[in-house]
């Protein structure tokens, strides 16, 4: 079945789910919205009433006499009124007035209530602040139909609150209108929902699952992650695939080979000059002293190992970088590899009068493995080894400790080598494993090829790992971390 084919019928299928999701969110509103409208015309009523009352306070002082004769007709009145589909035959309000101190001074349903204080009750409490007072309480706790609305207003009198007066309706006057809409929903949702619950929830997942695995591929690849292009099941999702892994080895061959052209020309432009300029000066023969040809013929010597170190460091990345998986993994004891590197650094070592301190415990010693390539790891810990040794202050003490730990639910190795020496500066922190970003060394004021950390992170993200560079909370140096999974 073609993606366009399931596309149709899954958007069928969720609209259809969609629409009985919103069913009892509609179910619950139309009663809301009924009591709205009750409220609302409710307020006009209120307000009407409360200046007849605030006349009645002018003219008559506290006697309501012309409201118990209004309502006392109003309840006897006969009639029928056909509203829709529902018959209303009688009145069914009611109001209470209080004074200023919430007495009550006249109760259209009982004249027995007169006299009691009604100041607690929260339509009347408001009211008398001068604000908007609405109260619903039922008449049975256990009947939720049984609910009467209280809406009350300030009563004024020469720009004061002498009084409050309360518009009492039963909710139930309106519940016909709410029930007939409401079977009038159910039936026209029922109708349109009838088994689709069920099949909507497989369909989205069914359509959904390949086009997440794409936007997933995706995302990885904008952060720079390796990662492999999904296994897609329709022949559409498939092609789709296959577009965009063509896309992105197209666009990162073209940006790889612009950016190593651009940034191999700028790094050979300053061998290639002193090269040149030393042999341009040995041509003069014995117009130069022998001194000065010696030190000429060691520039030479010193800047063609600096093209042949580029060169041989942009080989090994340009490697490891096309790598999409290990070639030829094996269980590595990792202790011994960081054992090897630090003795064949050992000259770099003694140079600088640096002290290399070892803090393996025995348990890693003994048994502790990871599963990669013995050259990949032996370059990157060499790599970030090198490091640390051109950033140490002469004399000073590099510490490497290898330890396990748990990262989220994985088992993983952690190797930390601290050095003594200048502090990453903020502006590099998150820059230093770039391609061809270096800093200054402190001994020489030059820069490196800038390829070194590169190759660490590309080695560790190769072994399903990661590498990070940090300066030390003590403000004394640098910590650079490699974590790889235990085996």
């Amino acid at each position: 079945m073609s993606t366009a084919t399931r596309s149709l019928i899954g958007f069928l299928l969720i609209v259809a789910a969609a629409f009985y999701l919103l069913l009892d969110k509609v179910m619950e509103r139309v009663e809301r919205q009924y009591m709205e409208a009750v409220e609302e015309t409710m307020v006009d009523t209120v307000n009407l009433f409360a200046a007849l009352a605030e006349q009645s306070f002018r003219s008559e002082g506290v006697r309501f006499a012309n409201f118990g004769e209004m309502f006392t007709a109003a309840h006897r009145r006969n009639f029928e009124a056909k509203i829709y589909q529902v018959i209303k035959s009688e009145v069914e309000m009611d109001v209470y007035i209080t004074d200023a101190q919430g007495i009550v001074l006249f109760d259209s349903r009982e004249t027995s209530h007169m006299g009691q204080d009604y100041s607690q009750w929260r339509d009347v409490f408001l009211a008398l602040q001068g604000k908007y007072g609405a109260r619903s309480s039922r008449v049975r706790e256990d009947n939720e139909d049984s609910s009467i609305l209280y809406l009350a207003v300030p009563l004024r009198h020469d720009d004061r609150i002498v009084g409050s007066l309360t518009l009492i309706k039963p909710q139930n006057s309106v519940f016909a209108f709410r029930d007939a809409t409401r079977k009038e929903i159910l039936r026209t949702g029922t109708l349109a929902l009838l088994g689709t619950g069920f099949a909507a929830l497989l369909v989205s997942i069914w359509m959904s699952r390949p086009v997440r695995k794409l936007t997933d591929y995706a995302r990885a690849i904008r952060r720079g992650e390796r990662v492999s292009r999904p296994k897609l099941a329709t022949p559409e999702m498939r092609t789709l695939g296959d577009a965009l892994e063509g896309m992105r080895e197209s666009l990162e061959d073209r940006k790889y080979v612009e950016t190593y052209v651009q940034t191999l020309t700028h790094e050979m432009k300053s061998p290639v000059a002193a090269i040149r300029g030393a042999s341009e000066l040995l041509q003069e023969g014995d117009a130069v002293p022998l001194d000065k040809q010696q030190q000429f013929l060691d520039n030479i010597c010193i800047e063609t190992d600096r093209l042949q170190k580029i060169i041989d460091q942009l080989l090994a990345l340009s490697t490891i970088e096309s790598q999409k998986a290990l070639a030829d993994p094996s269980s590595l004891p990792l202790a011994d590899l960081i054992l090897r590197v630090c003795n064949n650094l050992e000259p770099s070592l003694q140079a600088k009068e640096l002290v290399l301190e070892r803090d393996f415990t025995e348990e890693i010693n003994q048994g502790l493995k990871v599963c990669g390539e013995e050259f990949l790891l032996k370059t990157a810990i060499a790599n970030l080894l090198q490091n640390a040794i051109e950033f140490s202050v002469r004399g000073s003490t590099i510490r490497v400790k290898l330890r396990q730990l748990m990262v989220g639910q994985n088992k993983m190795l952690s190797l930390t080598i601290r050095n003594e020496g200048p502090e990453i500066p903020d502006y590099a922190v998150e820059r230093v494993f770039e391609r061809f970003y270096s800093l200054k060394h402190p001994d020489t004021g030059k820069k490196s090829s800038g390829l070194g950390l590169c190759f660490v992170r590309e080695a560790a993200e190769l072994h399903q790992g990661k590498a990070r560079l940090y300066n030390r909370e003590d403000g004394e140096g640098v910590v650079a971390e490699l974590l790889l999974p235990v085996e």
